[in-house]
């Protein structure tokens, strides 16, 4: 009726007549383990009633004492992690003594190997690992397939923008930094004194809107970890997202169609470029959306697409030039092209296609408005597609609320950032609506 106690059964003997001596272990009437001890004997020579090797067992199966003590020894050892178990308040007893055993373990390593599991679970468990990095990481694996690589990379900016800070003030930054004092201090040290990074020269400080990003990610990111319940409350209230409004440029329809006409025979490797460029100013779509476009996709003479940042379907009617781009110059199959490629080469297309008007726009960084002129082919990205085609149909009168359904932006206010006019041309808008509604005289009426 022992708890813990050596054991030898002739039943279980072995094809060389050995039975093992095991260490049972009856945690309750019903559930109960055997040890391996490592020792086998005939069981002949198994003392039931002393529960012990009797002292006539042959030299070949060992010296009966030394066995003897070995199963004390085991026997002790089973009892201690029995009460370590206990005492660690282990809910499957059983599991644990017979998974921390091993013939070879003293009870002094099970308690490091044990202590050591329990720091690396810790380590590991987002619950209980609250090293700011550490998290950080947790919500960016959780975003991971969810968002776009782009967004990833935004993520990751934030968190080297924290380290880099953090190398700076020789402080470690921990949950319990975020008050006002450290916002003020991170907006002044990305303002003036931050180190931008792969650049040939020293640069420092970075425009209003890139610390903006990393504010927003930043509270997204605490609020996150908050809703989940790894932290405590944190007042965000102080912690202002800089925004300054974005000078950007939007092609023409004219513009677009110079591209689409230019003559690339000379620049054969141009073509796909071009033709992406186009599909993409006809389509409004972002550079991560229209260049995964497949054949499944366009059905109809309208093109359905997942967006992958806003995870919302859009459904887009092709032009005739759309879907002569997709049909005949892809023949269905968008070409794999990387977006800083892209980005150059639609450059030099626009330059051979004469978009060459010298454009002047200025940002914020720091205290300072830096202004930068360049000519207008050097000022388009994959991005100018989407704003291009928004602003088109804007001023072509096609009401917001649809343009937004297929731009897929979630507010006007969104939308309206991506809408770039001159005054001339708002002007002339404005001009038109009087003519239609017959207003160009309207004190003499």
């Amino acid at each position: 009726m022992l708890t813990v106690k050596p054991i030898c059964k002739k039943s279980k003997a072995r094809k060389d007549g050995t039975s093992v001596v095991f260490v049972q272990y009856c945690y309750d009437s019903t559930r109960r383990t055997l040890l391996n001890t490592g020792i086998a004997i005939p069981s002949q020579y198994w003392n039931e009633k002393l529960l012990k090797v009797s002292d006539s067992l042959p030299s070949p199966f060992g010296i009966a004492a030394e066995l003897n003590k070995n199963i004390r020894e085991l026997i002790r050892k089973t009892e201690d992690i029995i009460d370590l178990g206990s005492r660690l308040n282990v809910e499957d007893l059983l599991s644990f003594v017979s998974k921390n055993f091993g013939v070879t373990s003293s009870i002094e390593e099970i308690i490091s190997r044990i202590k050591n599991q329990v720091d690396l679970d810790k380590q590991n468990d987002p619950r209980k690992n609250l090293n700011l990095y550490f998290q950080i990481d947790d919500y960016i694996a959780s975003k991971s397939g969810k968002v776009t690589p782009g967004m990833l990379r935004i993520y990751r900016n934030m968190k080297e923008h924290l380290q880099a800070f953090e190398e700076y003030r020789k402080r470690i930054i921990t949950f319990d930094s975020f008050d006002l004092d450290f916002y003020e201090s991170f907006i002044d040290y990305l303002s003036f004194r931050y180190i931008q990074r792969r650049r040939k020269e020293v640069i420092y400080g970075l425009k209003i809107n890139t610390i903006g990003k990393t504010v927003k990610q930043l509270r997204i990111f605490l609020r996150n970890r908050m809703k989940k319940k790894i932290i405590q409350q944190i007042d965000l209230s102080d912690f202002k997202i800089t925004e300054e409004a974005v000078d950007a440029i939007y092609l023409t329809w004219e513009e677009i169609s110079k591209i689409y006409k230019v003559q690339l025979s000379r620049f054969p490797h141009l073509v796909d470029h071009r033709n992406m460029f186009v599909l993409a100013c006809l389509t409004g779509l972002r550079f991560s959306d229209f260049s995964t476009i497949k054949q499944s996709d366009v059905r109809n003479r309208m093109l359905h697409k997942k967006q992958g940042k806003s995870d919302a379907w859009v459904v887009i009617p092709l032009r005739n030039e759309a879907q002569n781009l997709f049909n005949h110059e892809f023949k269905k199959q968008i070409p794999v092209l990387t977006n800083p490629e892209f980005n150059r080469h639609i450059k030099t297309i626009g330059r051979l296609a004469g978009i060459d008007e010298s454009i002047e726009f200025s940002y914020k960084k720091g205290h300072k408005d830096i202004k930068v002129t360049k000519p207008k082919y050097e000022w388009i990205t994959s991005h100018t597609c989407r704003r291009s085609f928004c602003t088109n149909e804007f001023l072509s009168a096609t009401p917001v609320e649809l343009i937004m359904r297929i731009s897929g932006h979630k507010s006007v206010k969104d939308f309206y950032k991506y809408i770039r006019i001159t005054p001339e041309e708002a002007g002339n808008k404005i001009k038109e609506l009087w003519v239609q509604r017959g207003e160009m005289e309207i004190l003499n009426k």
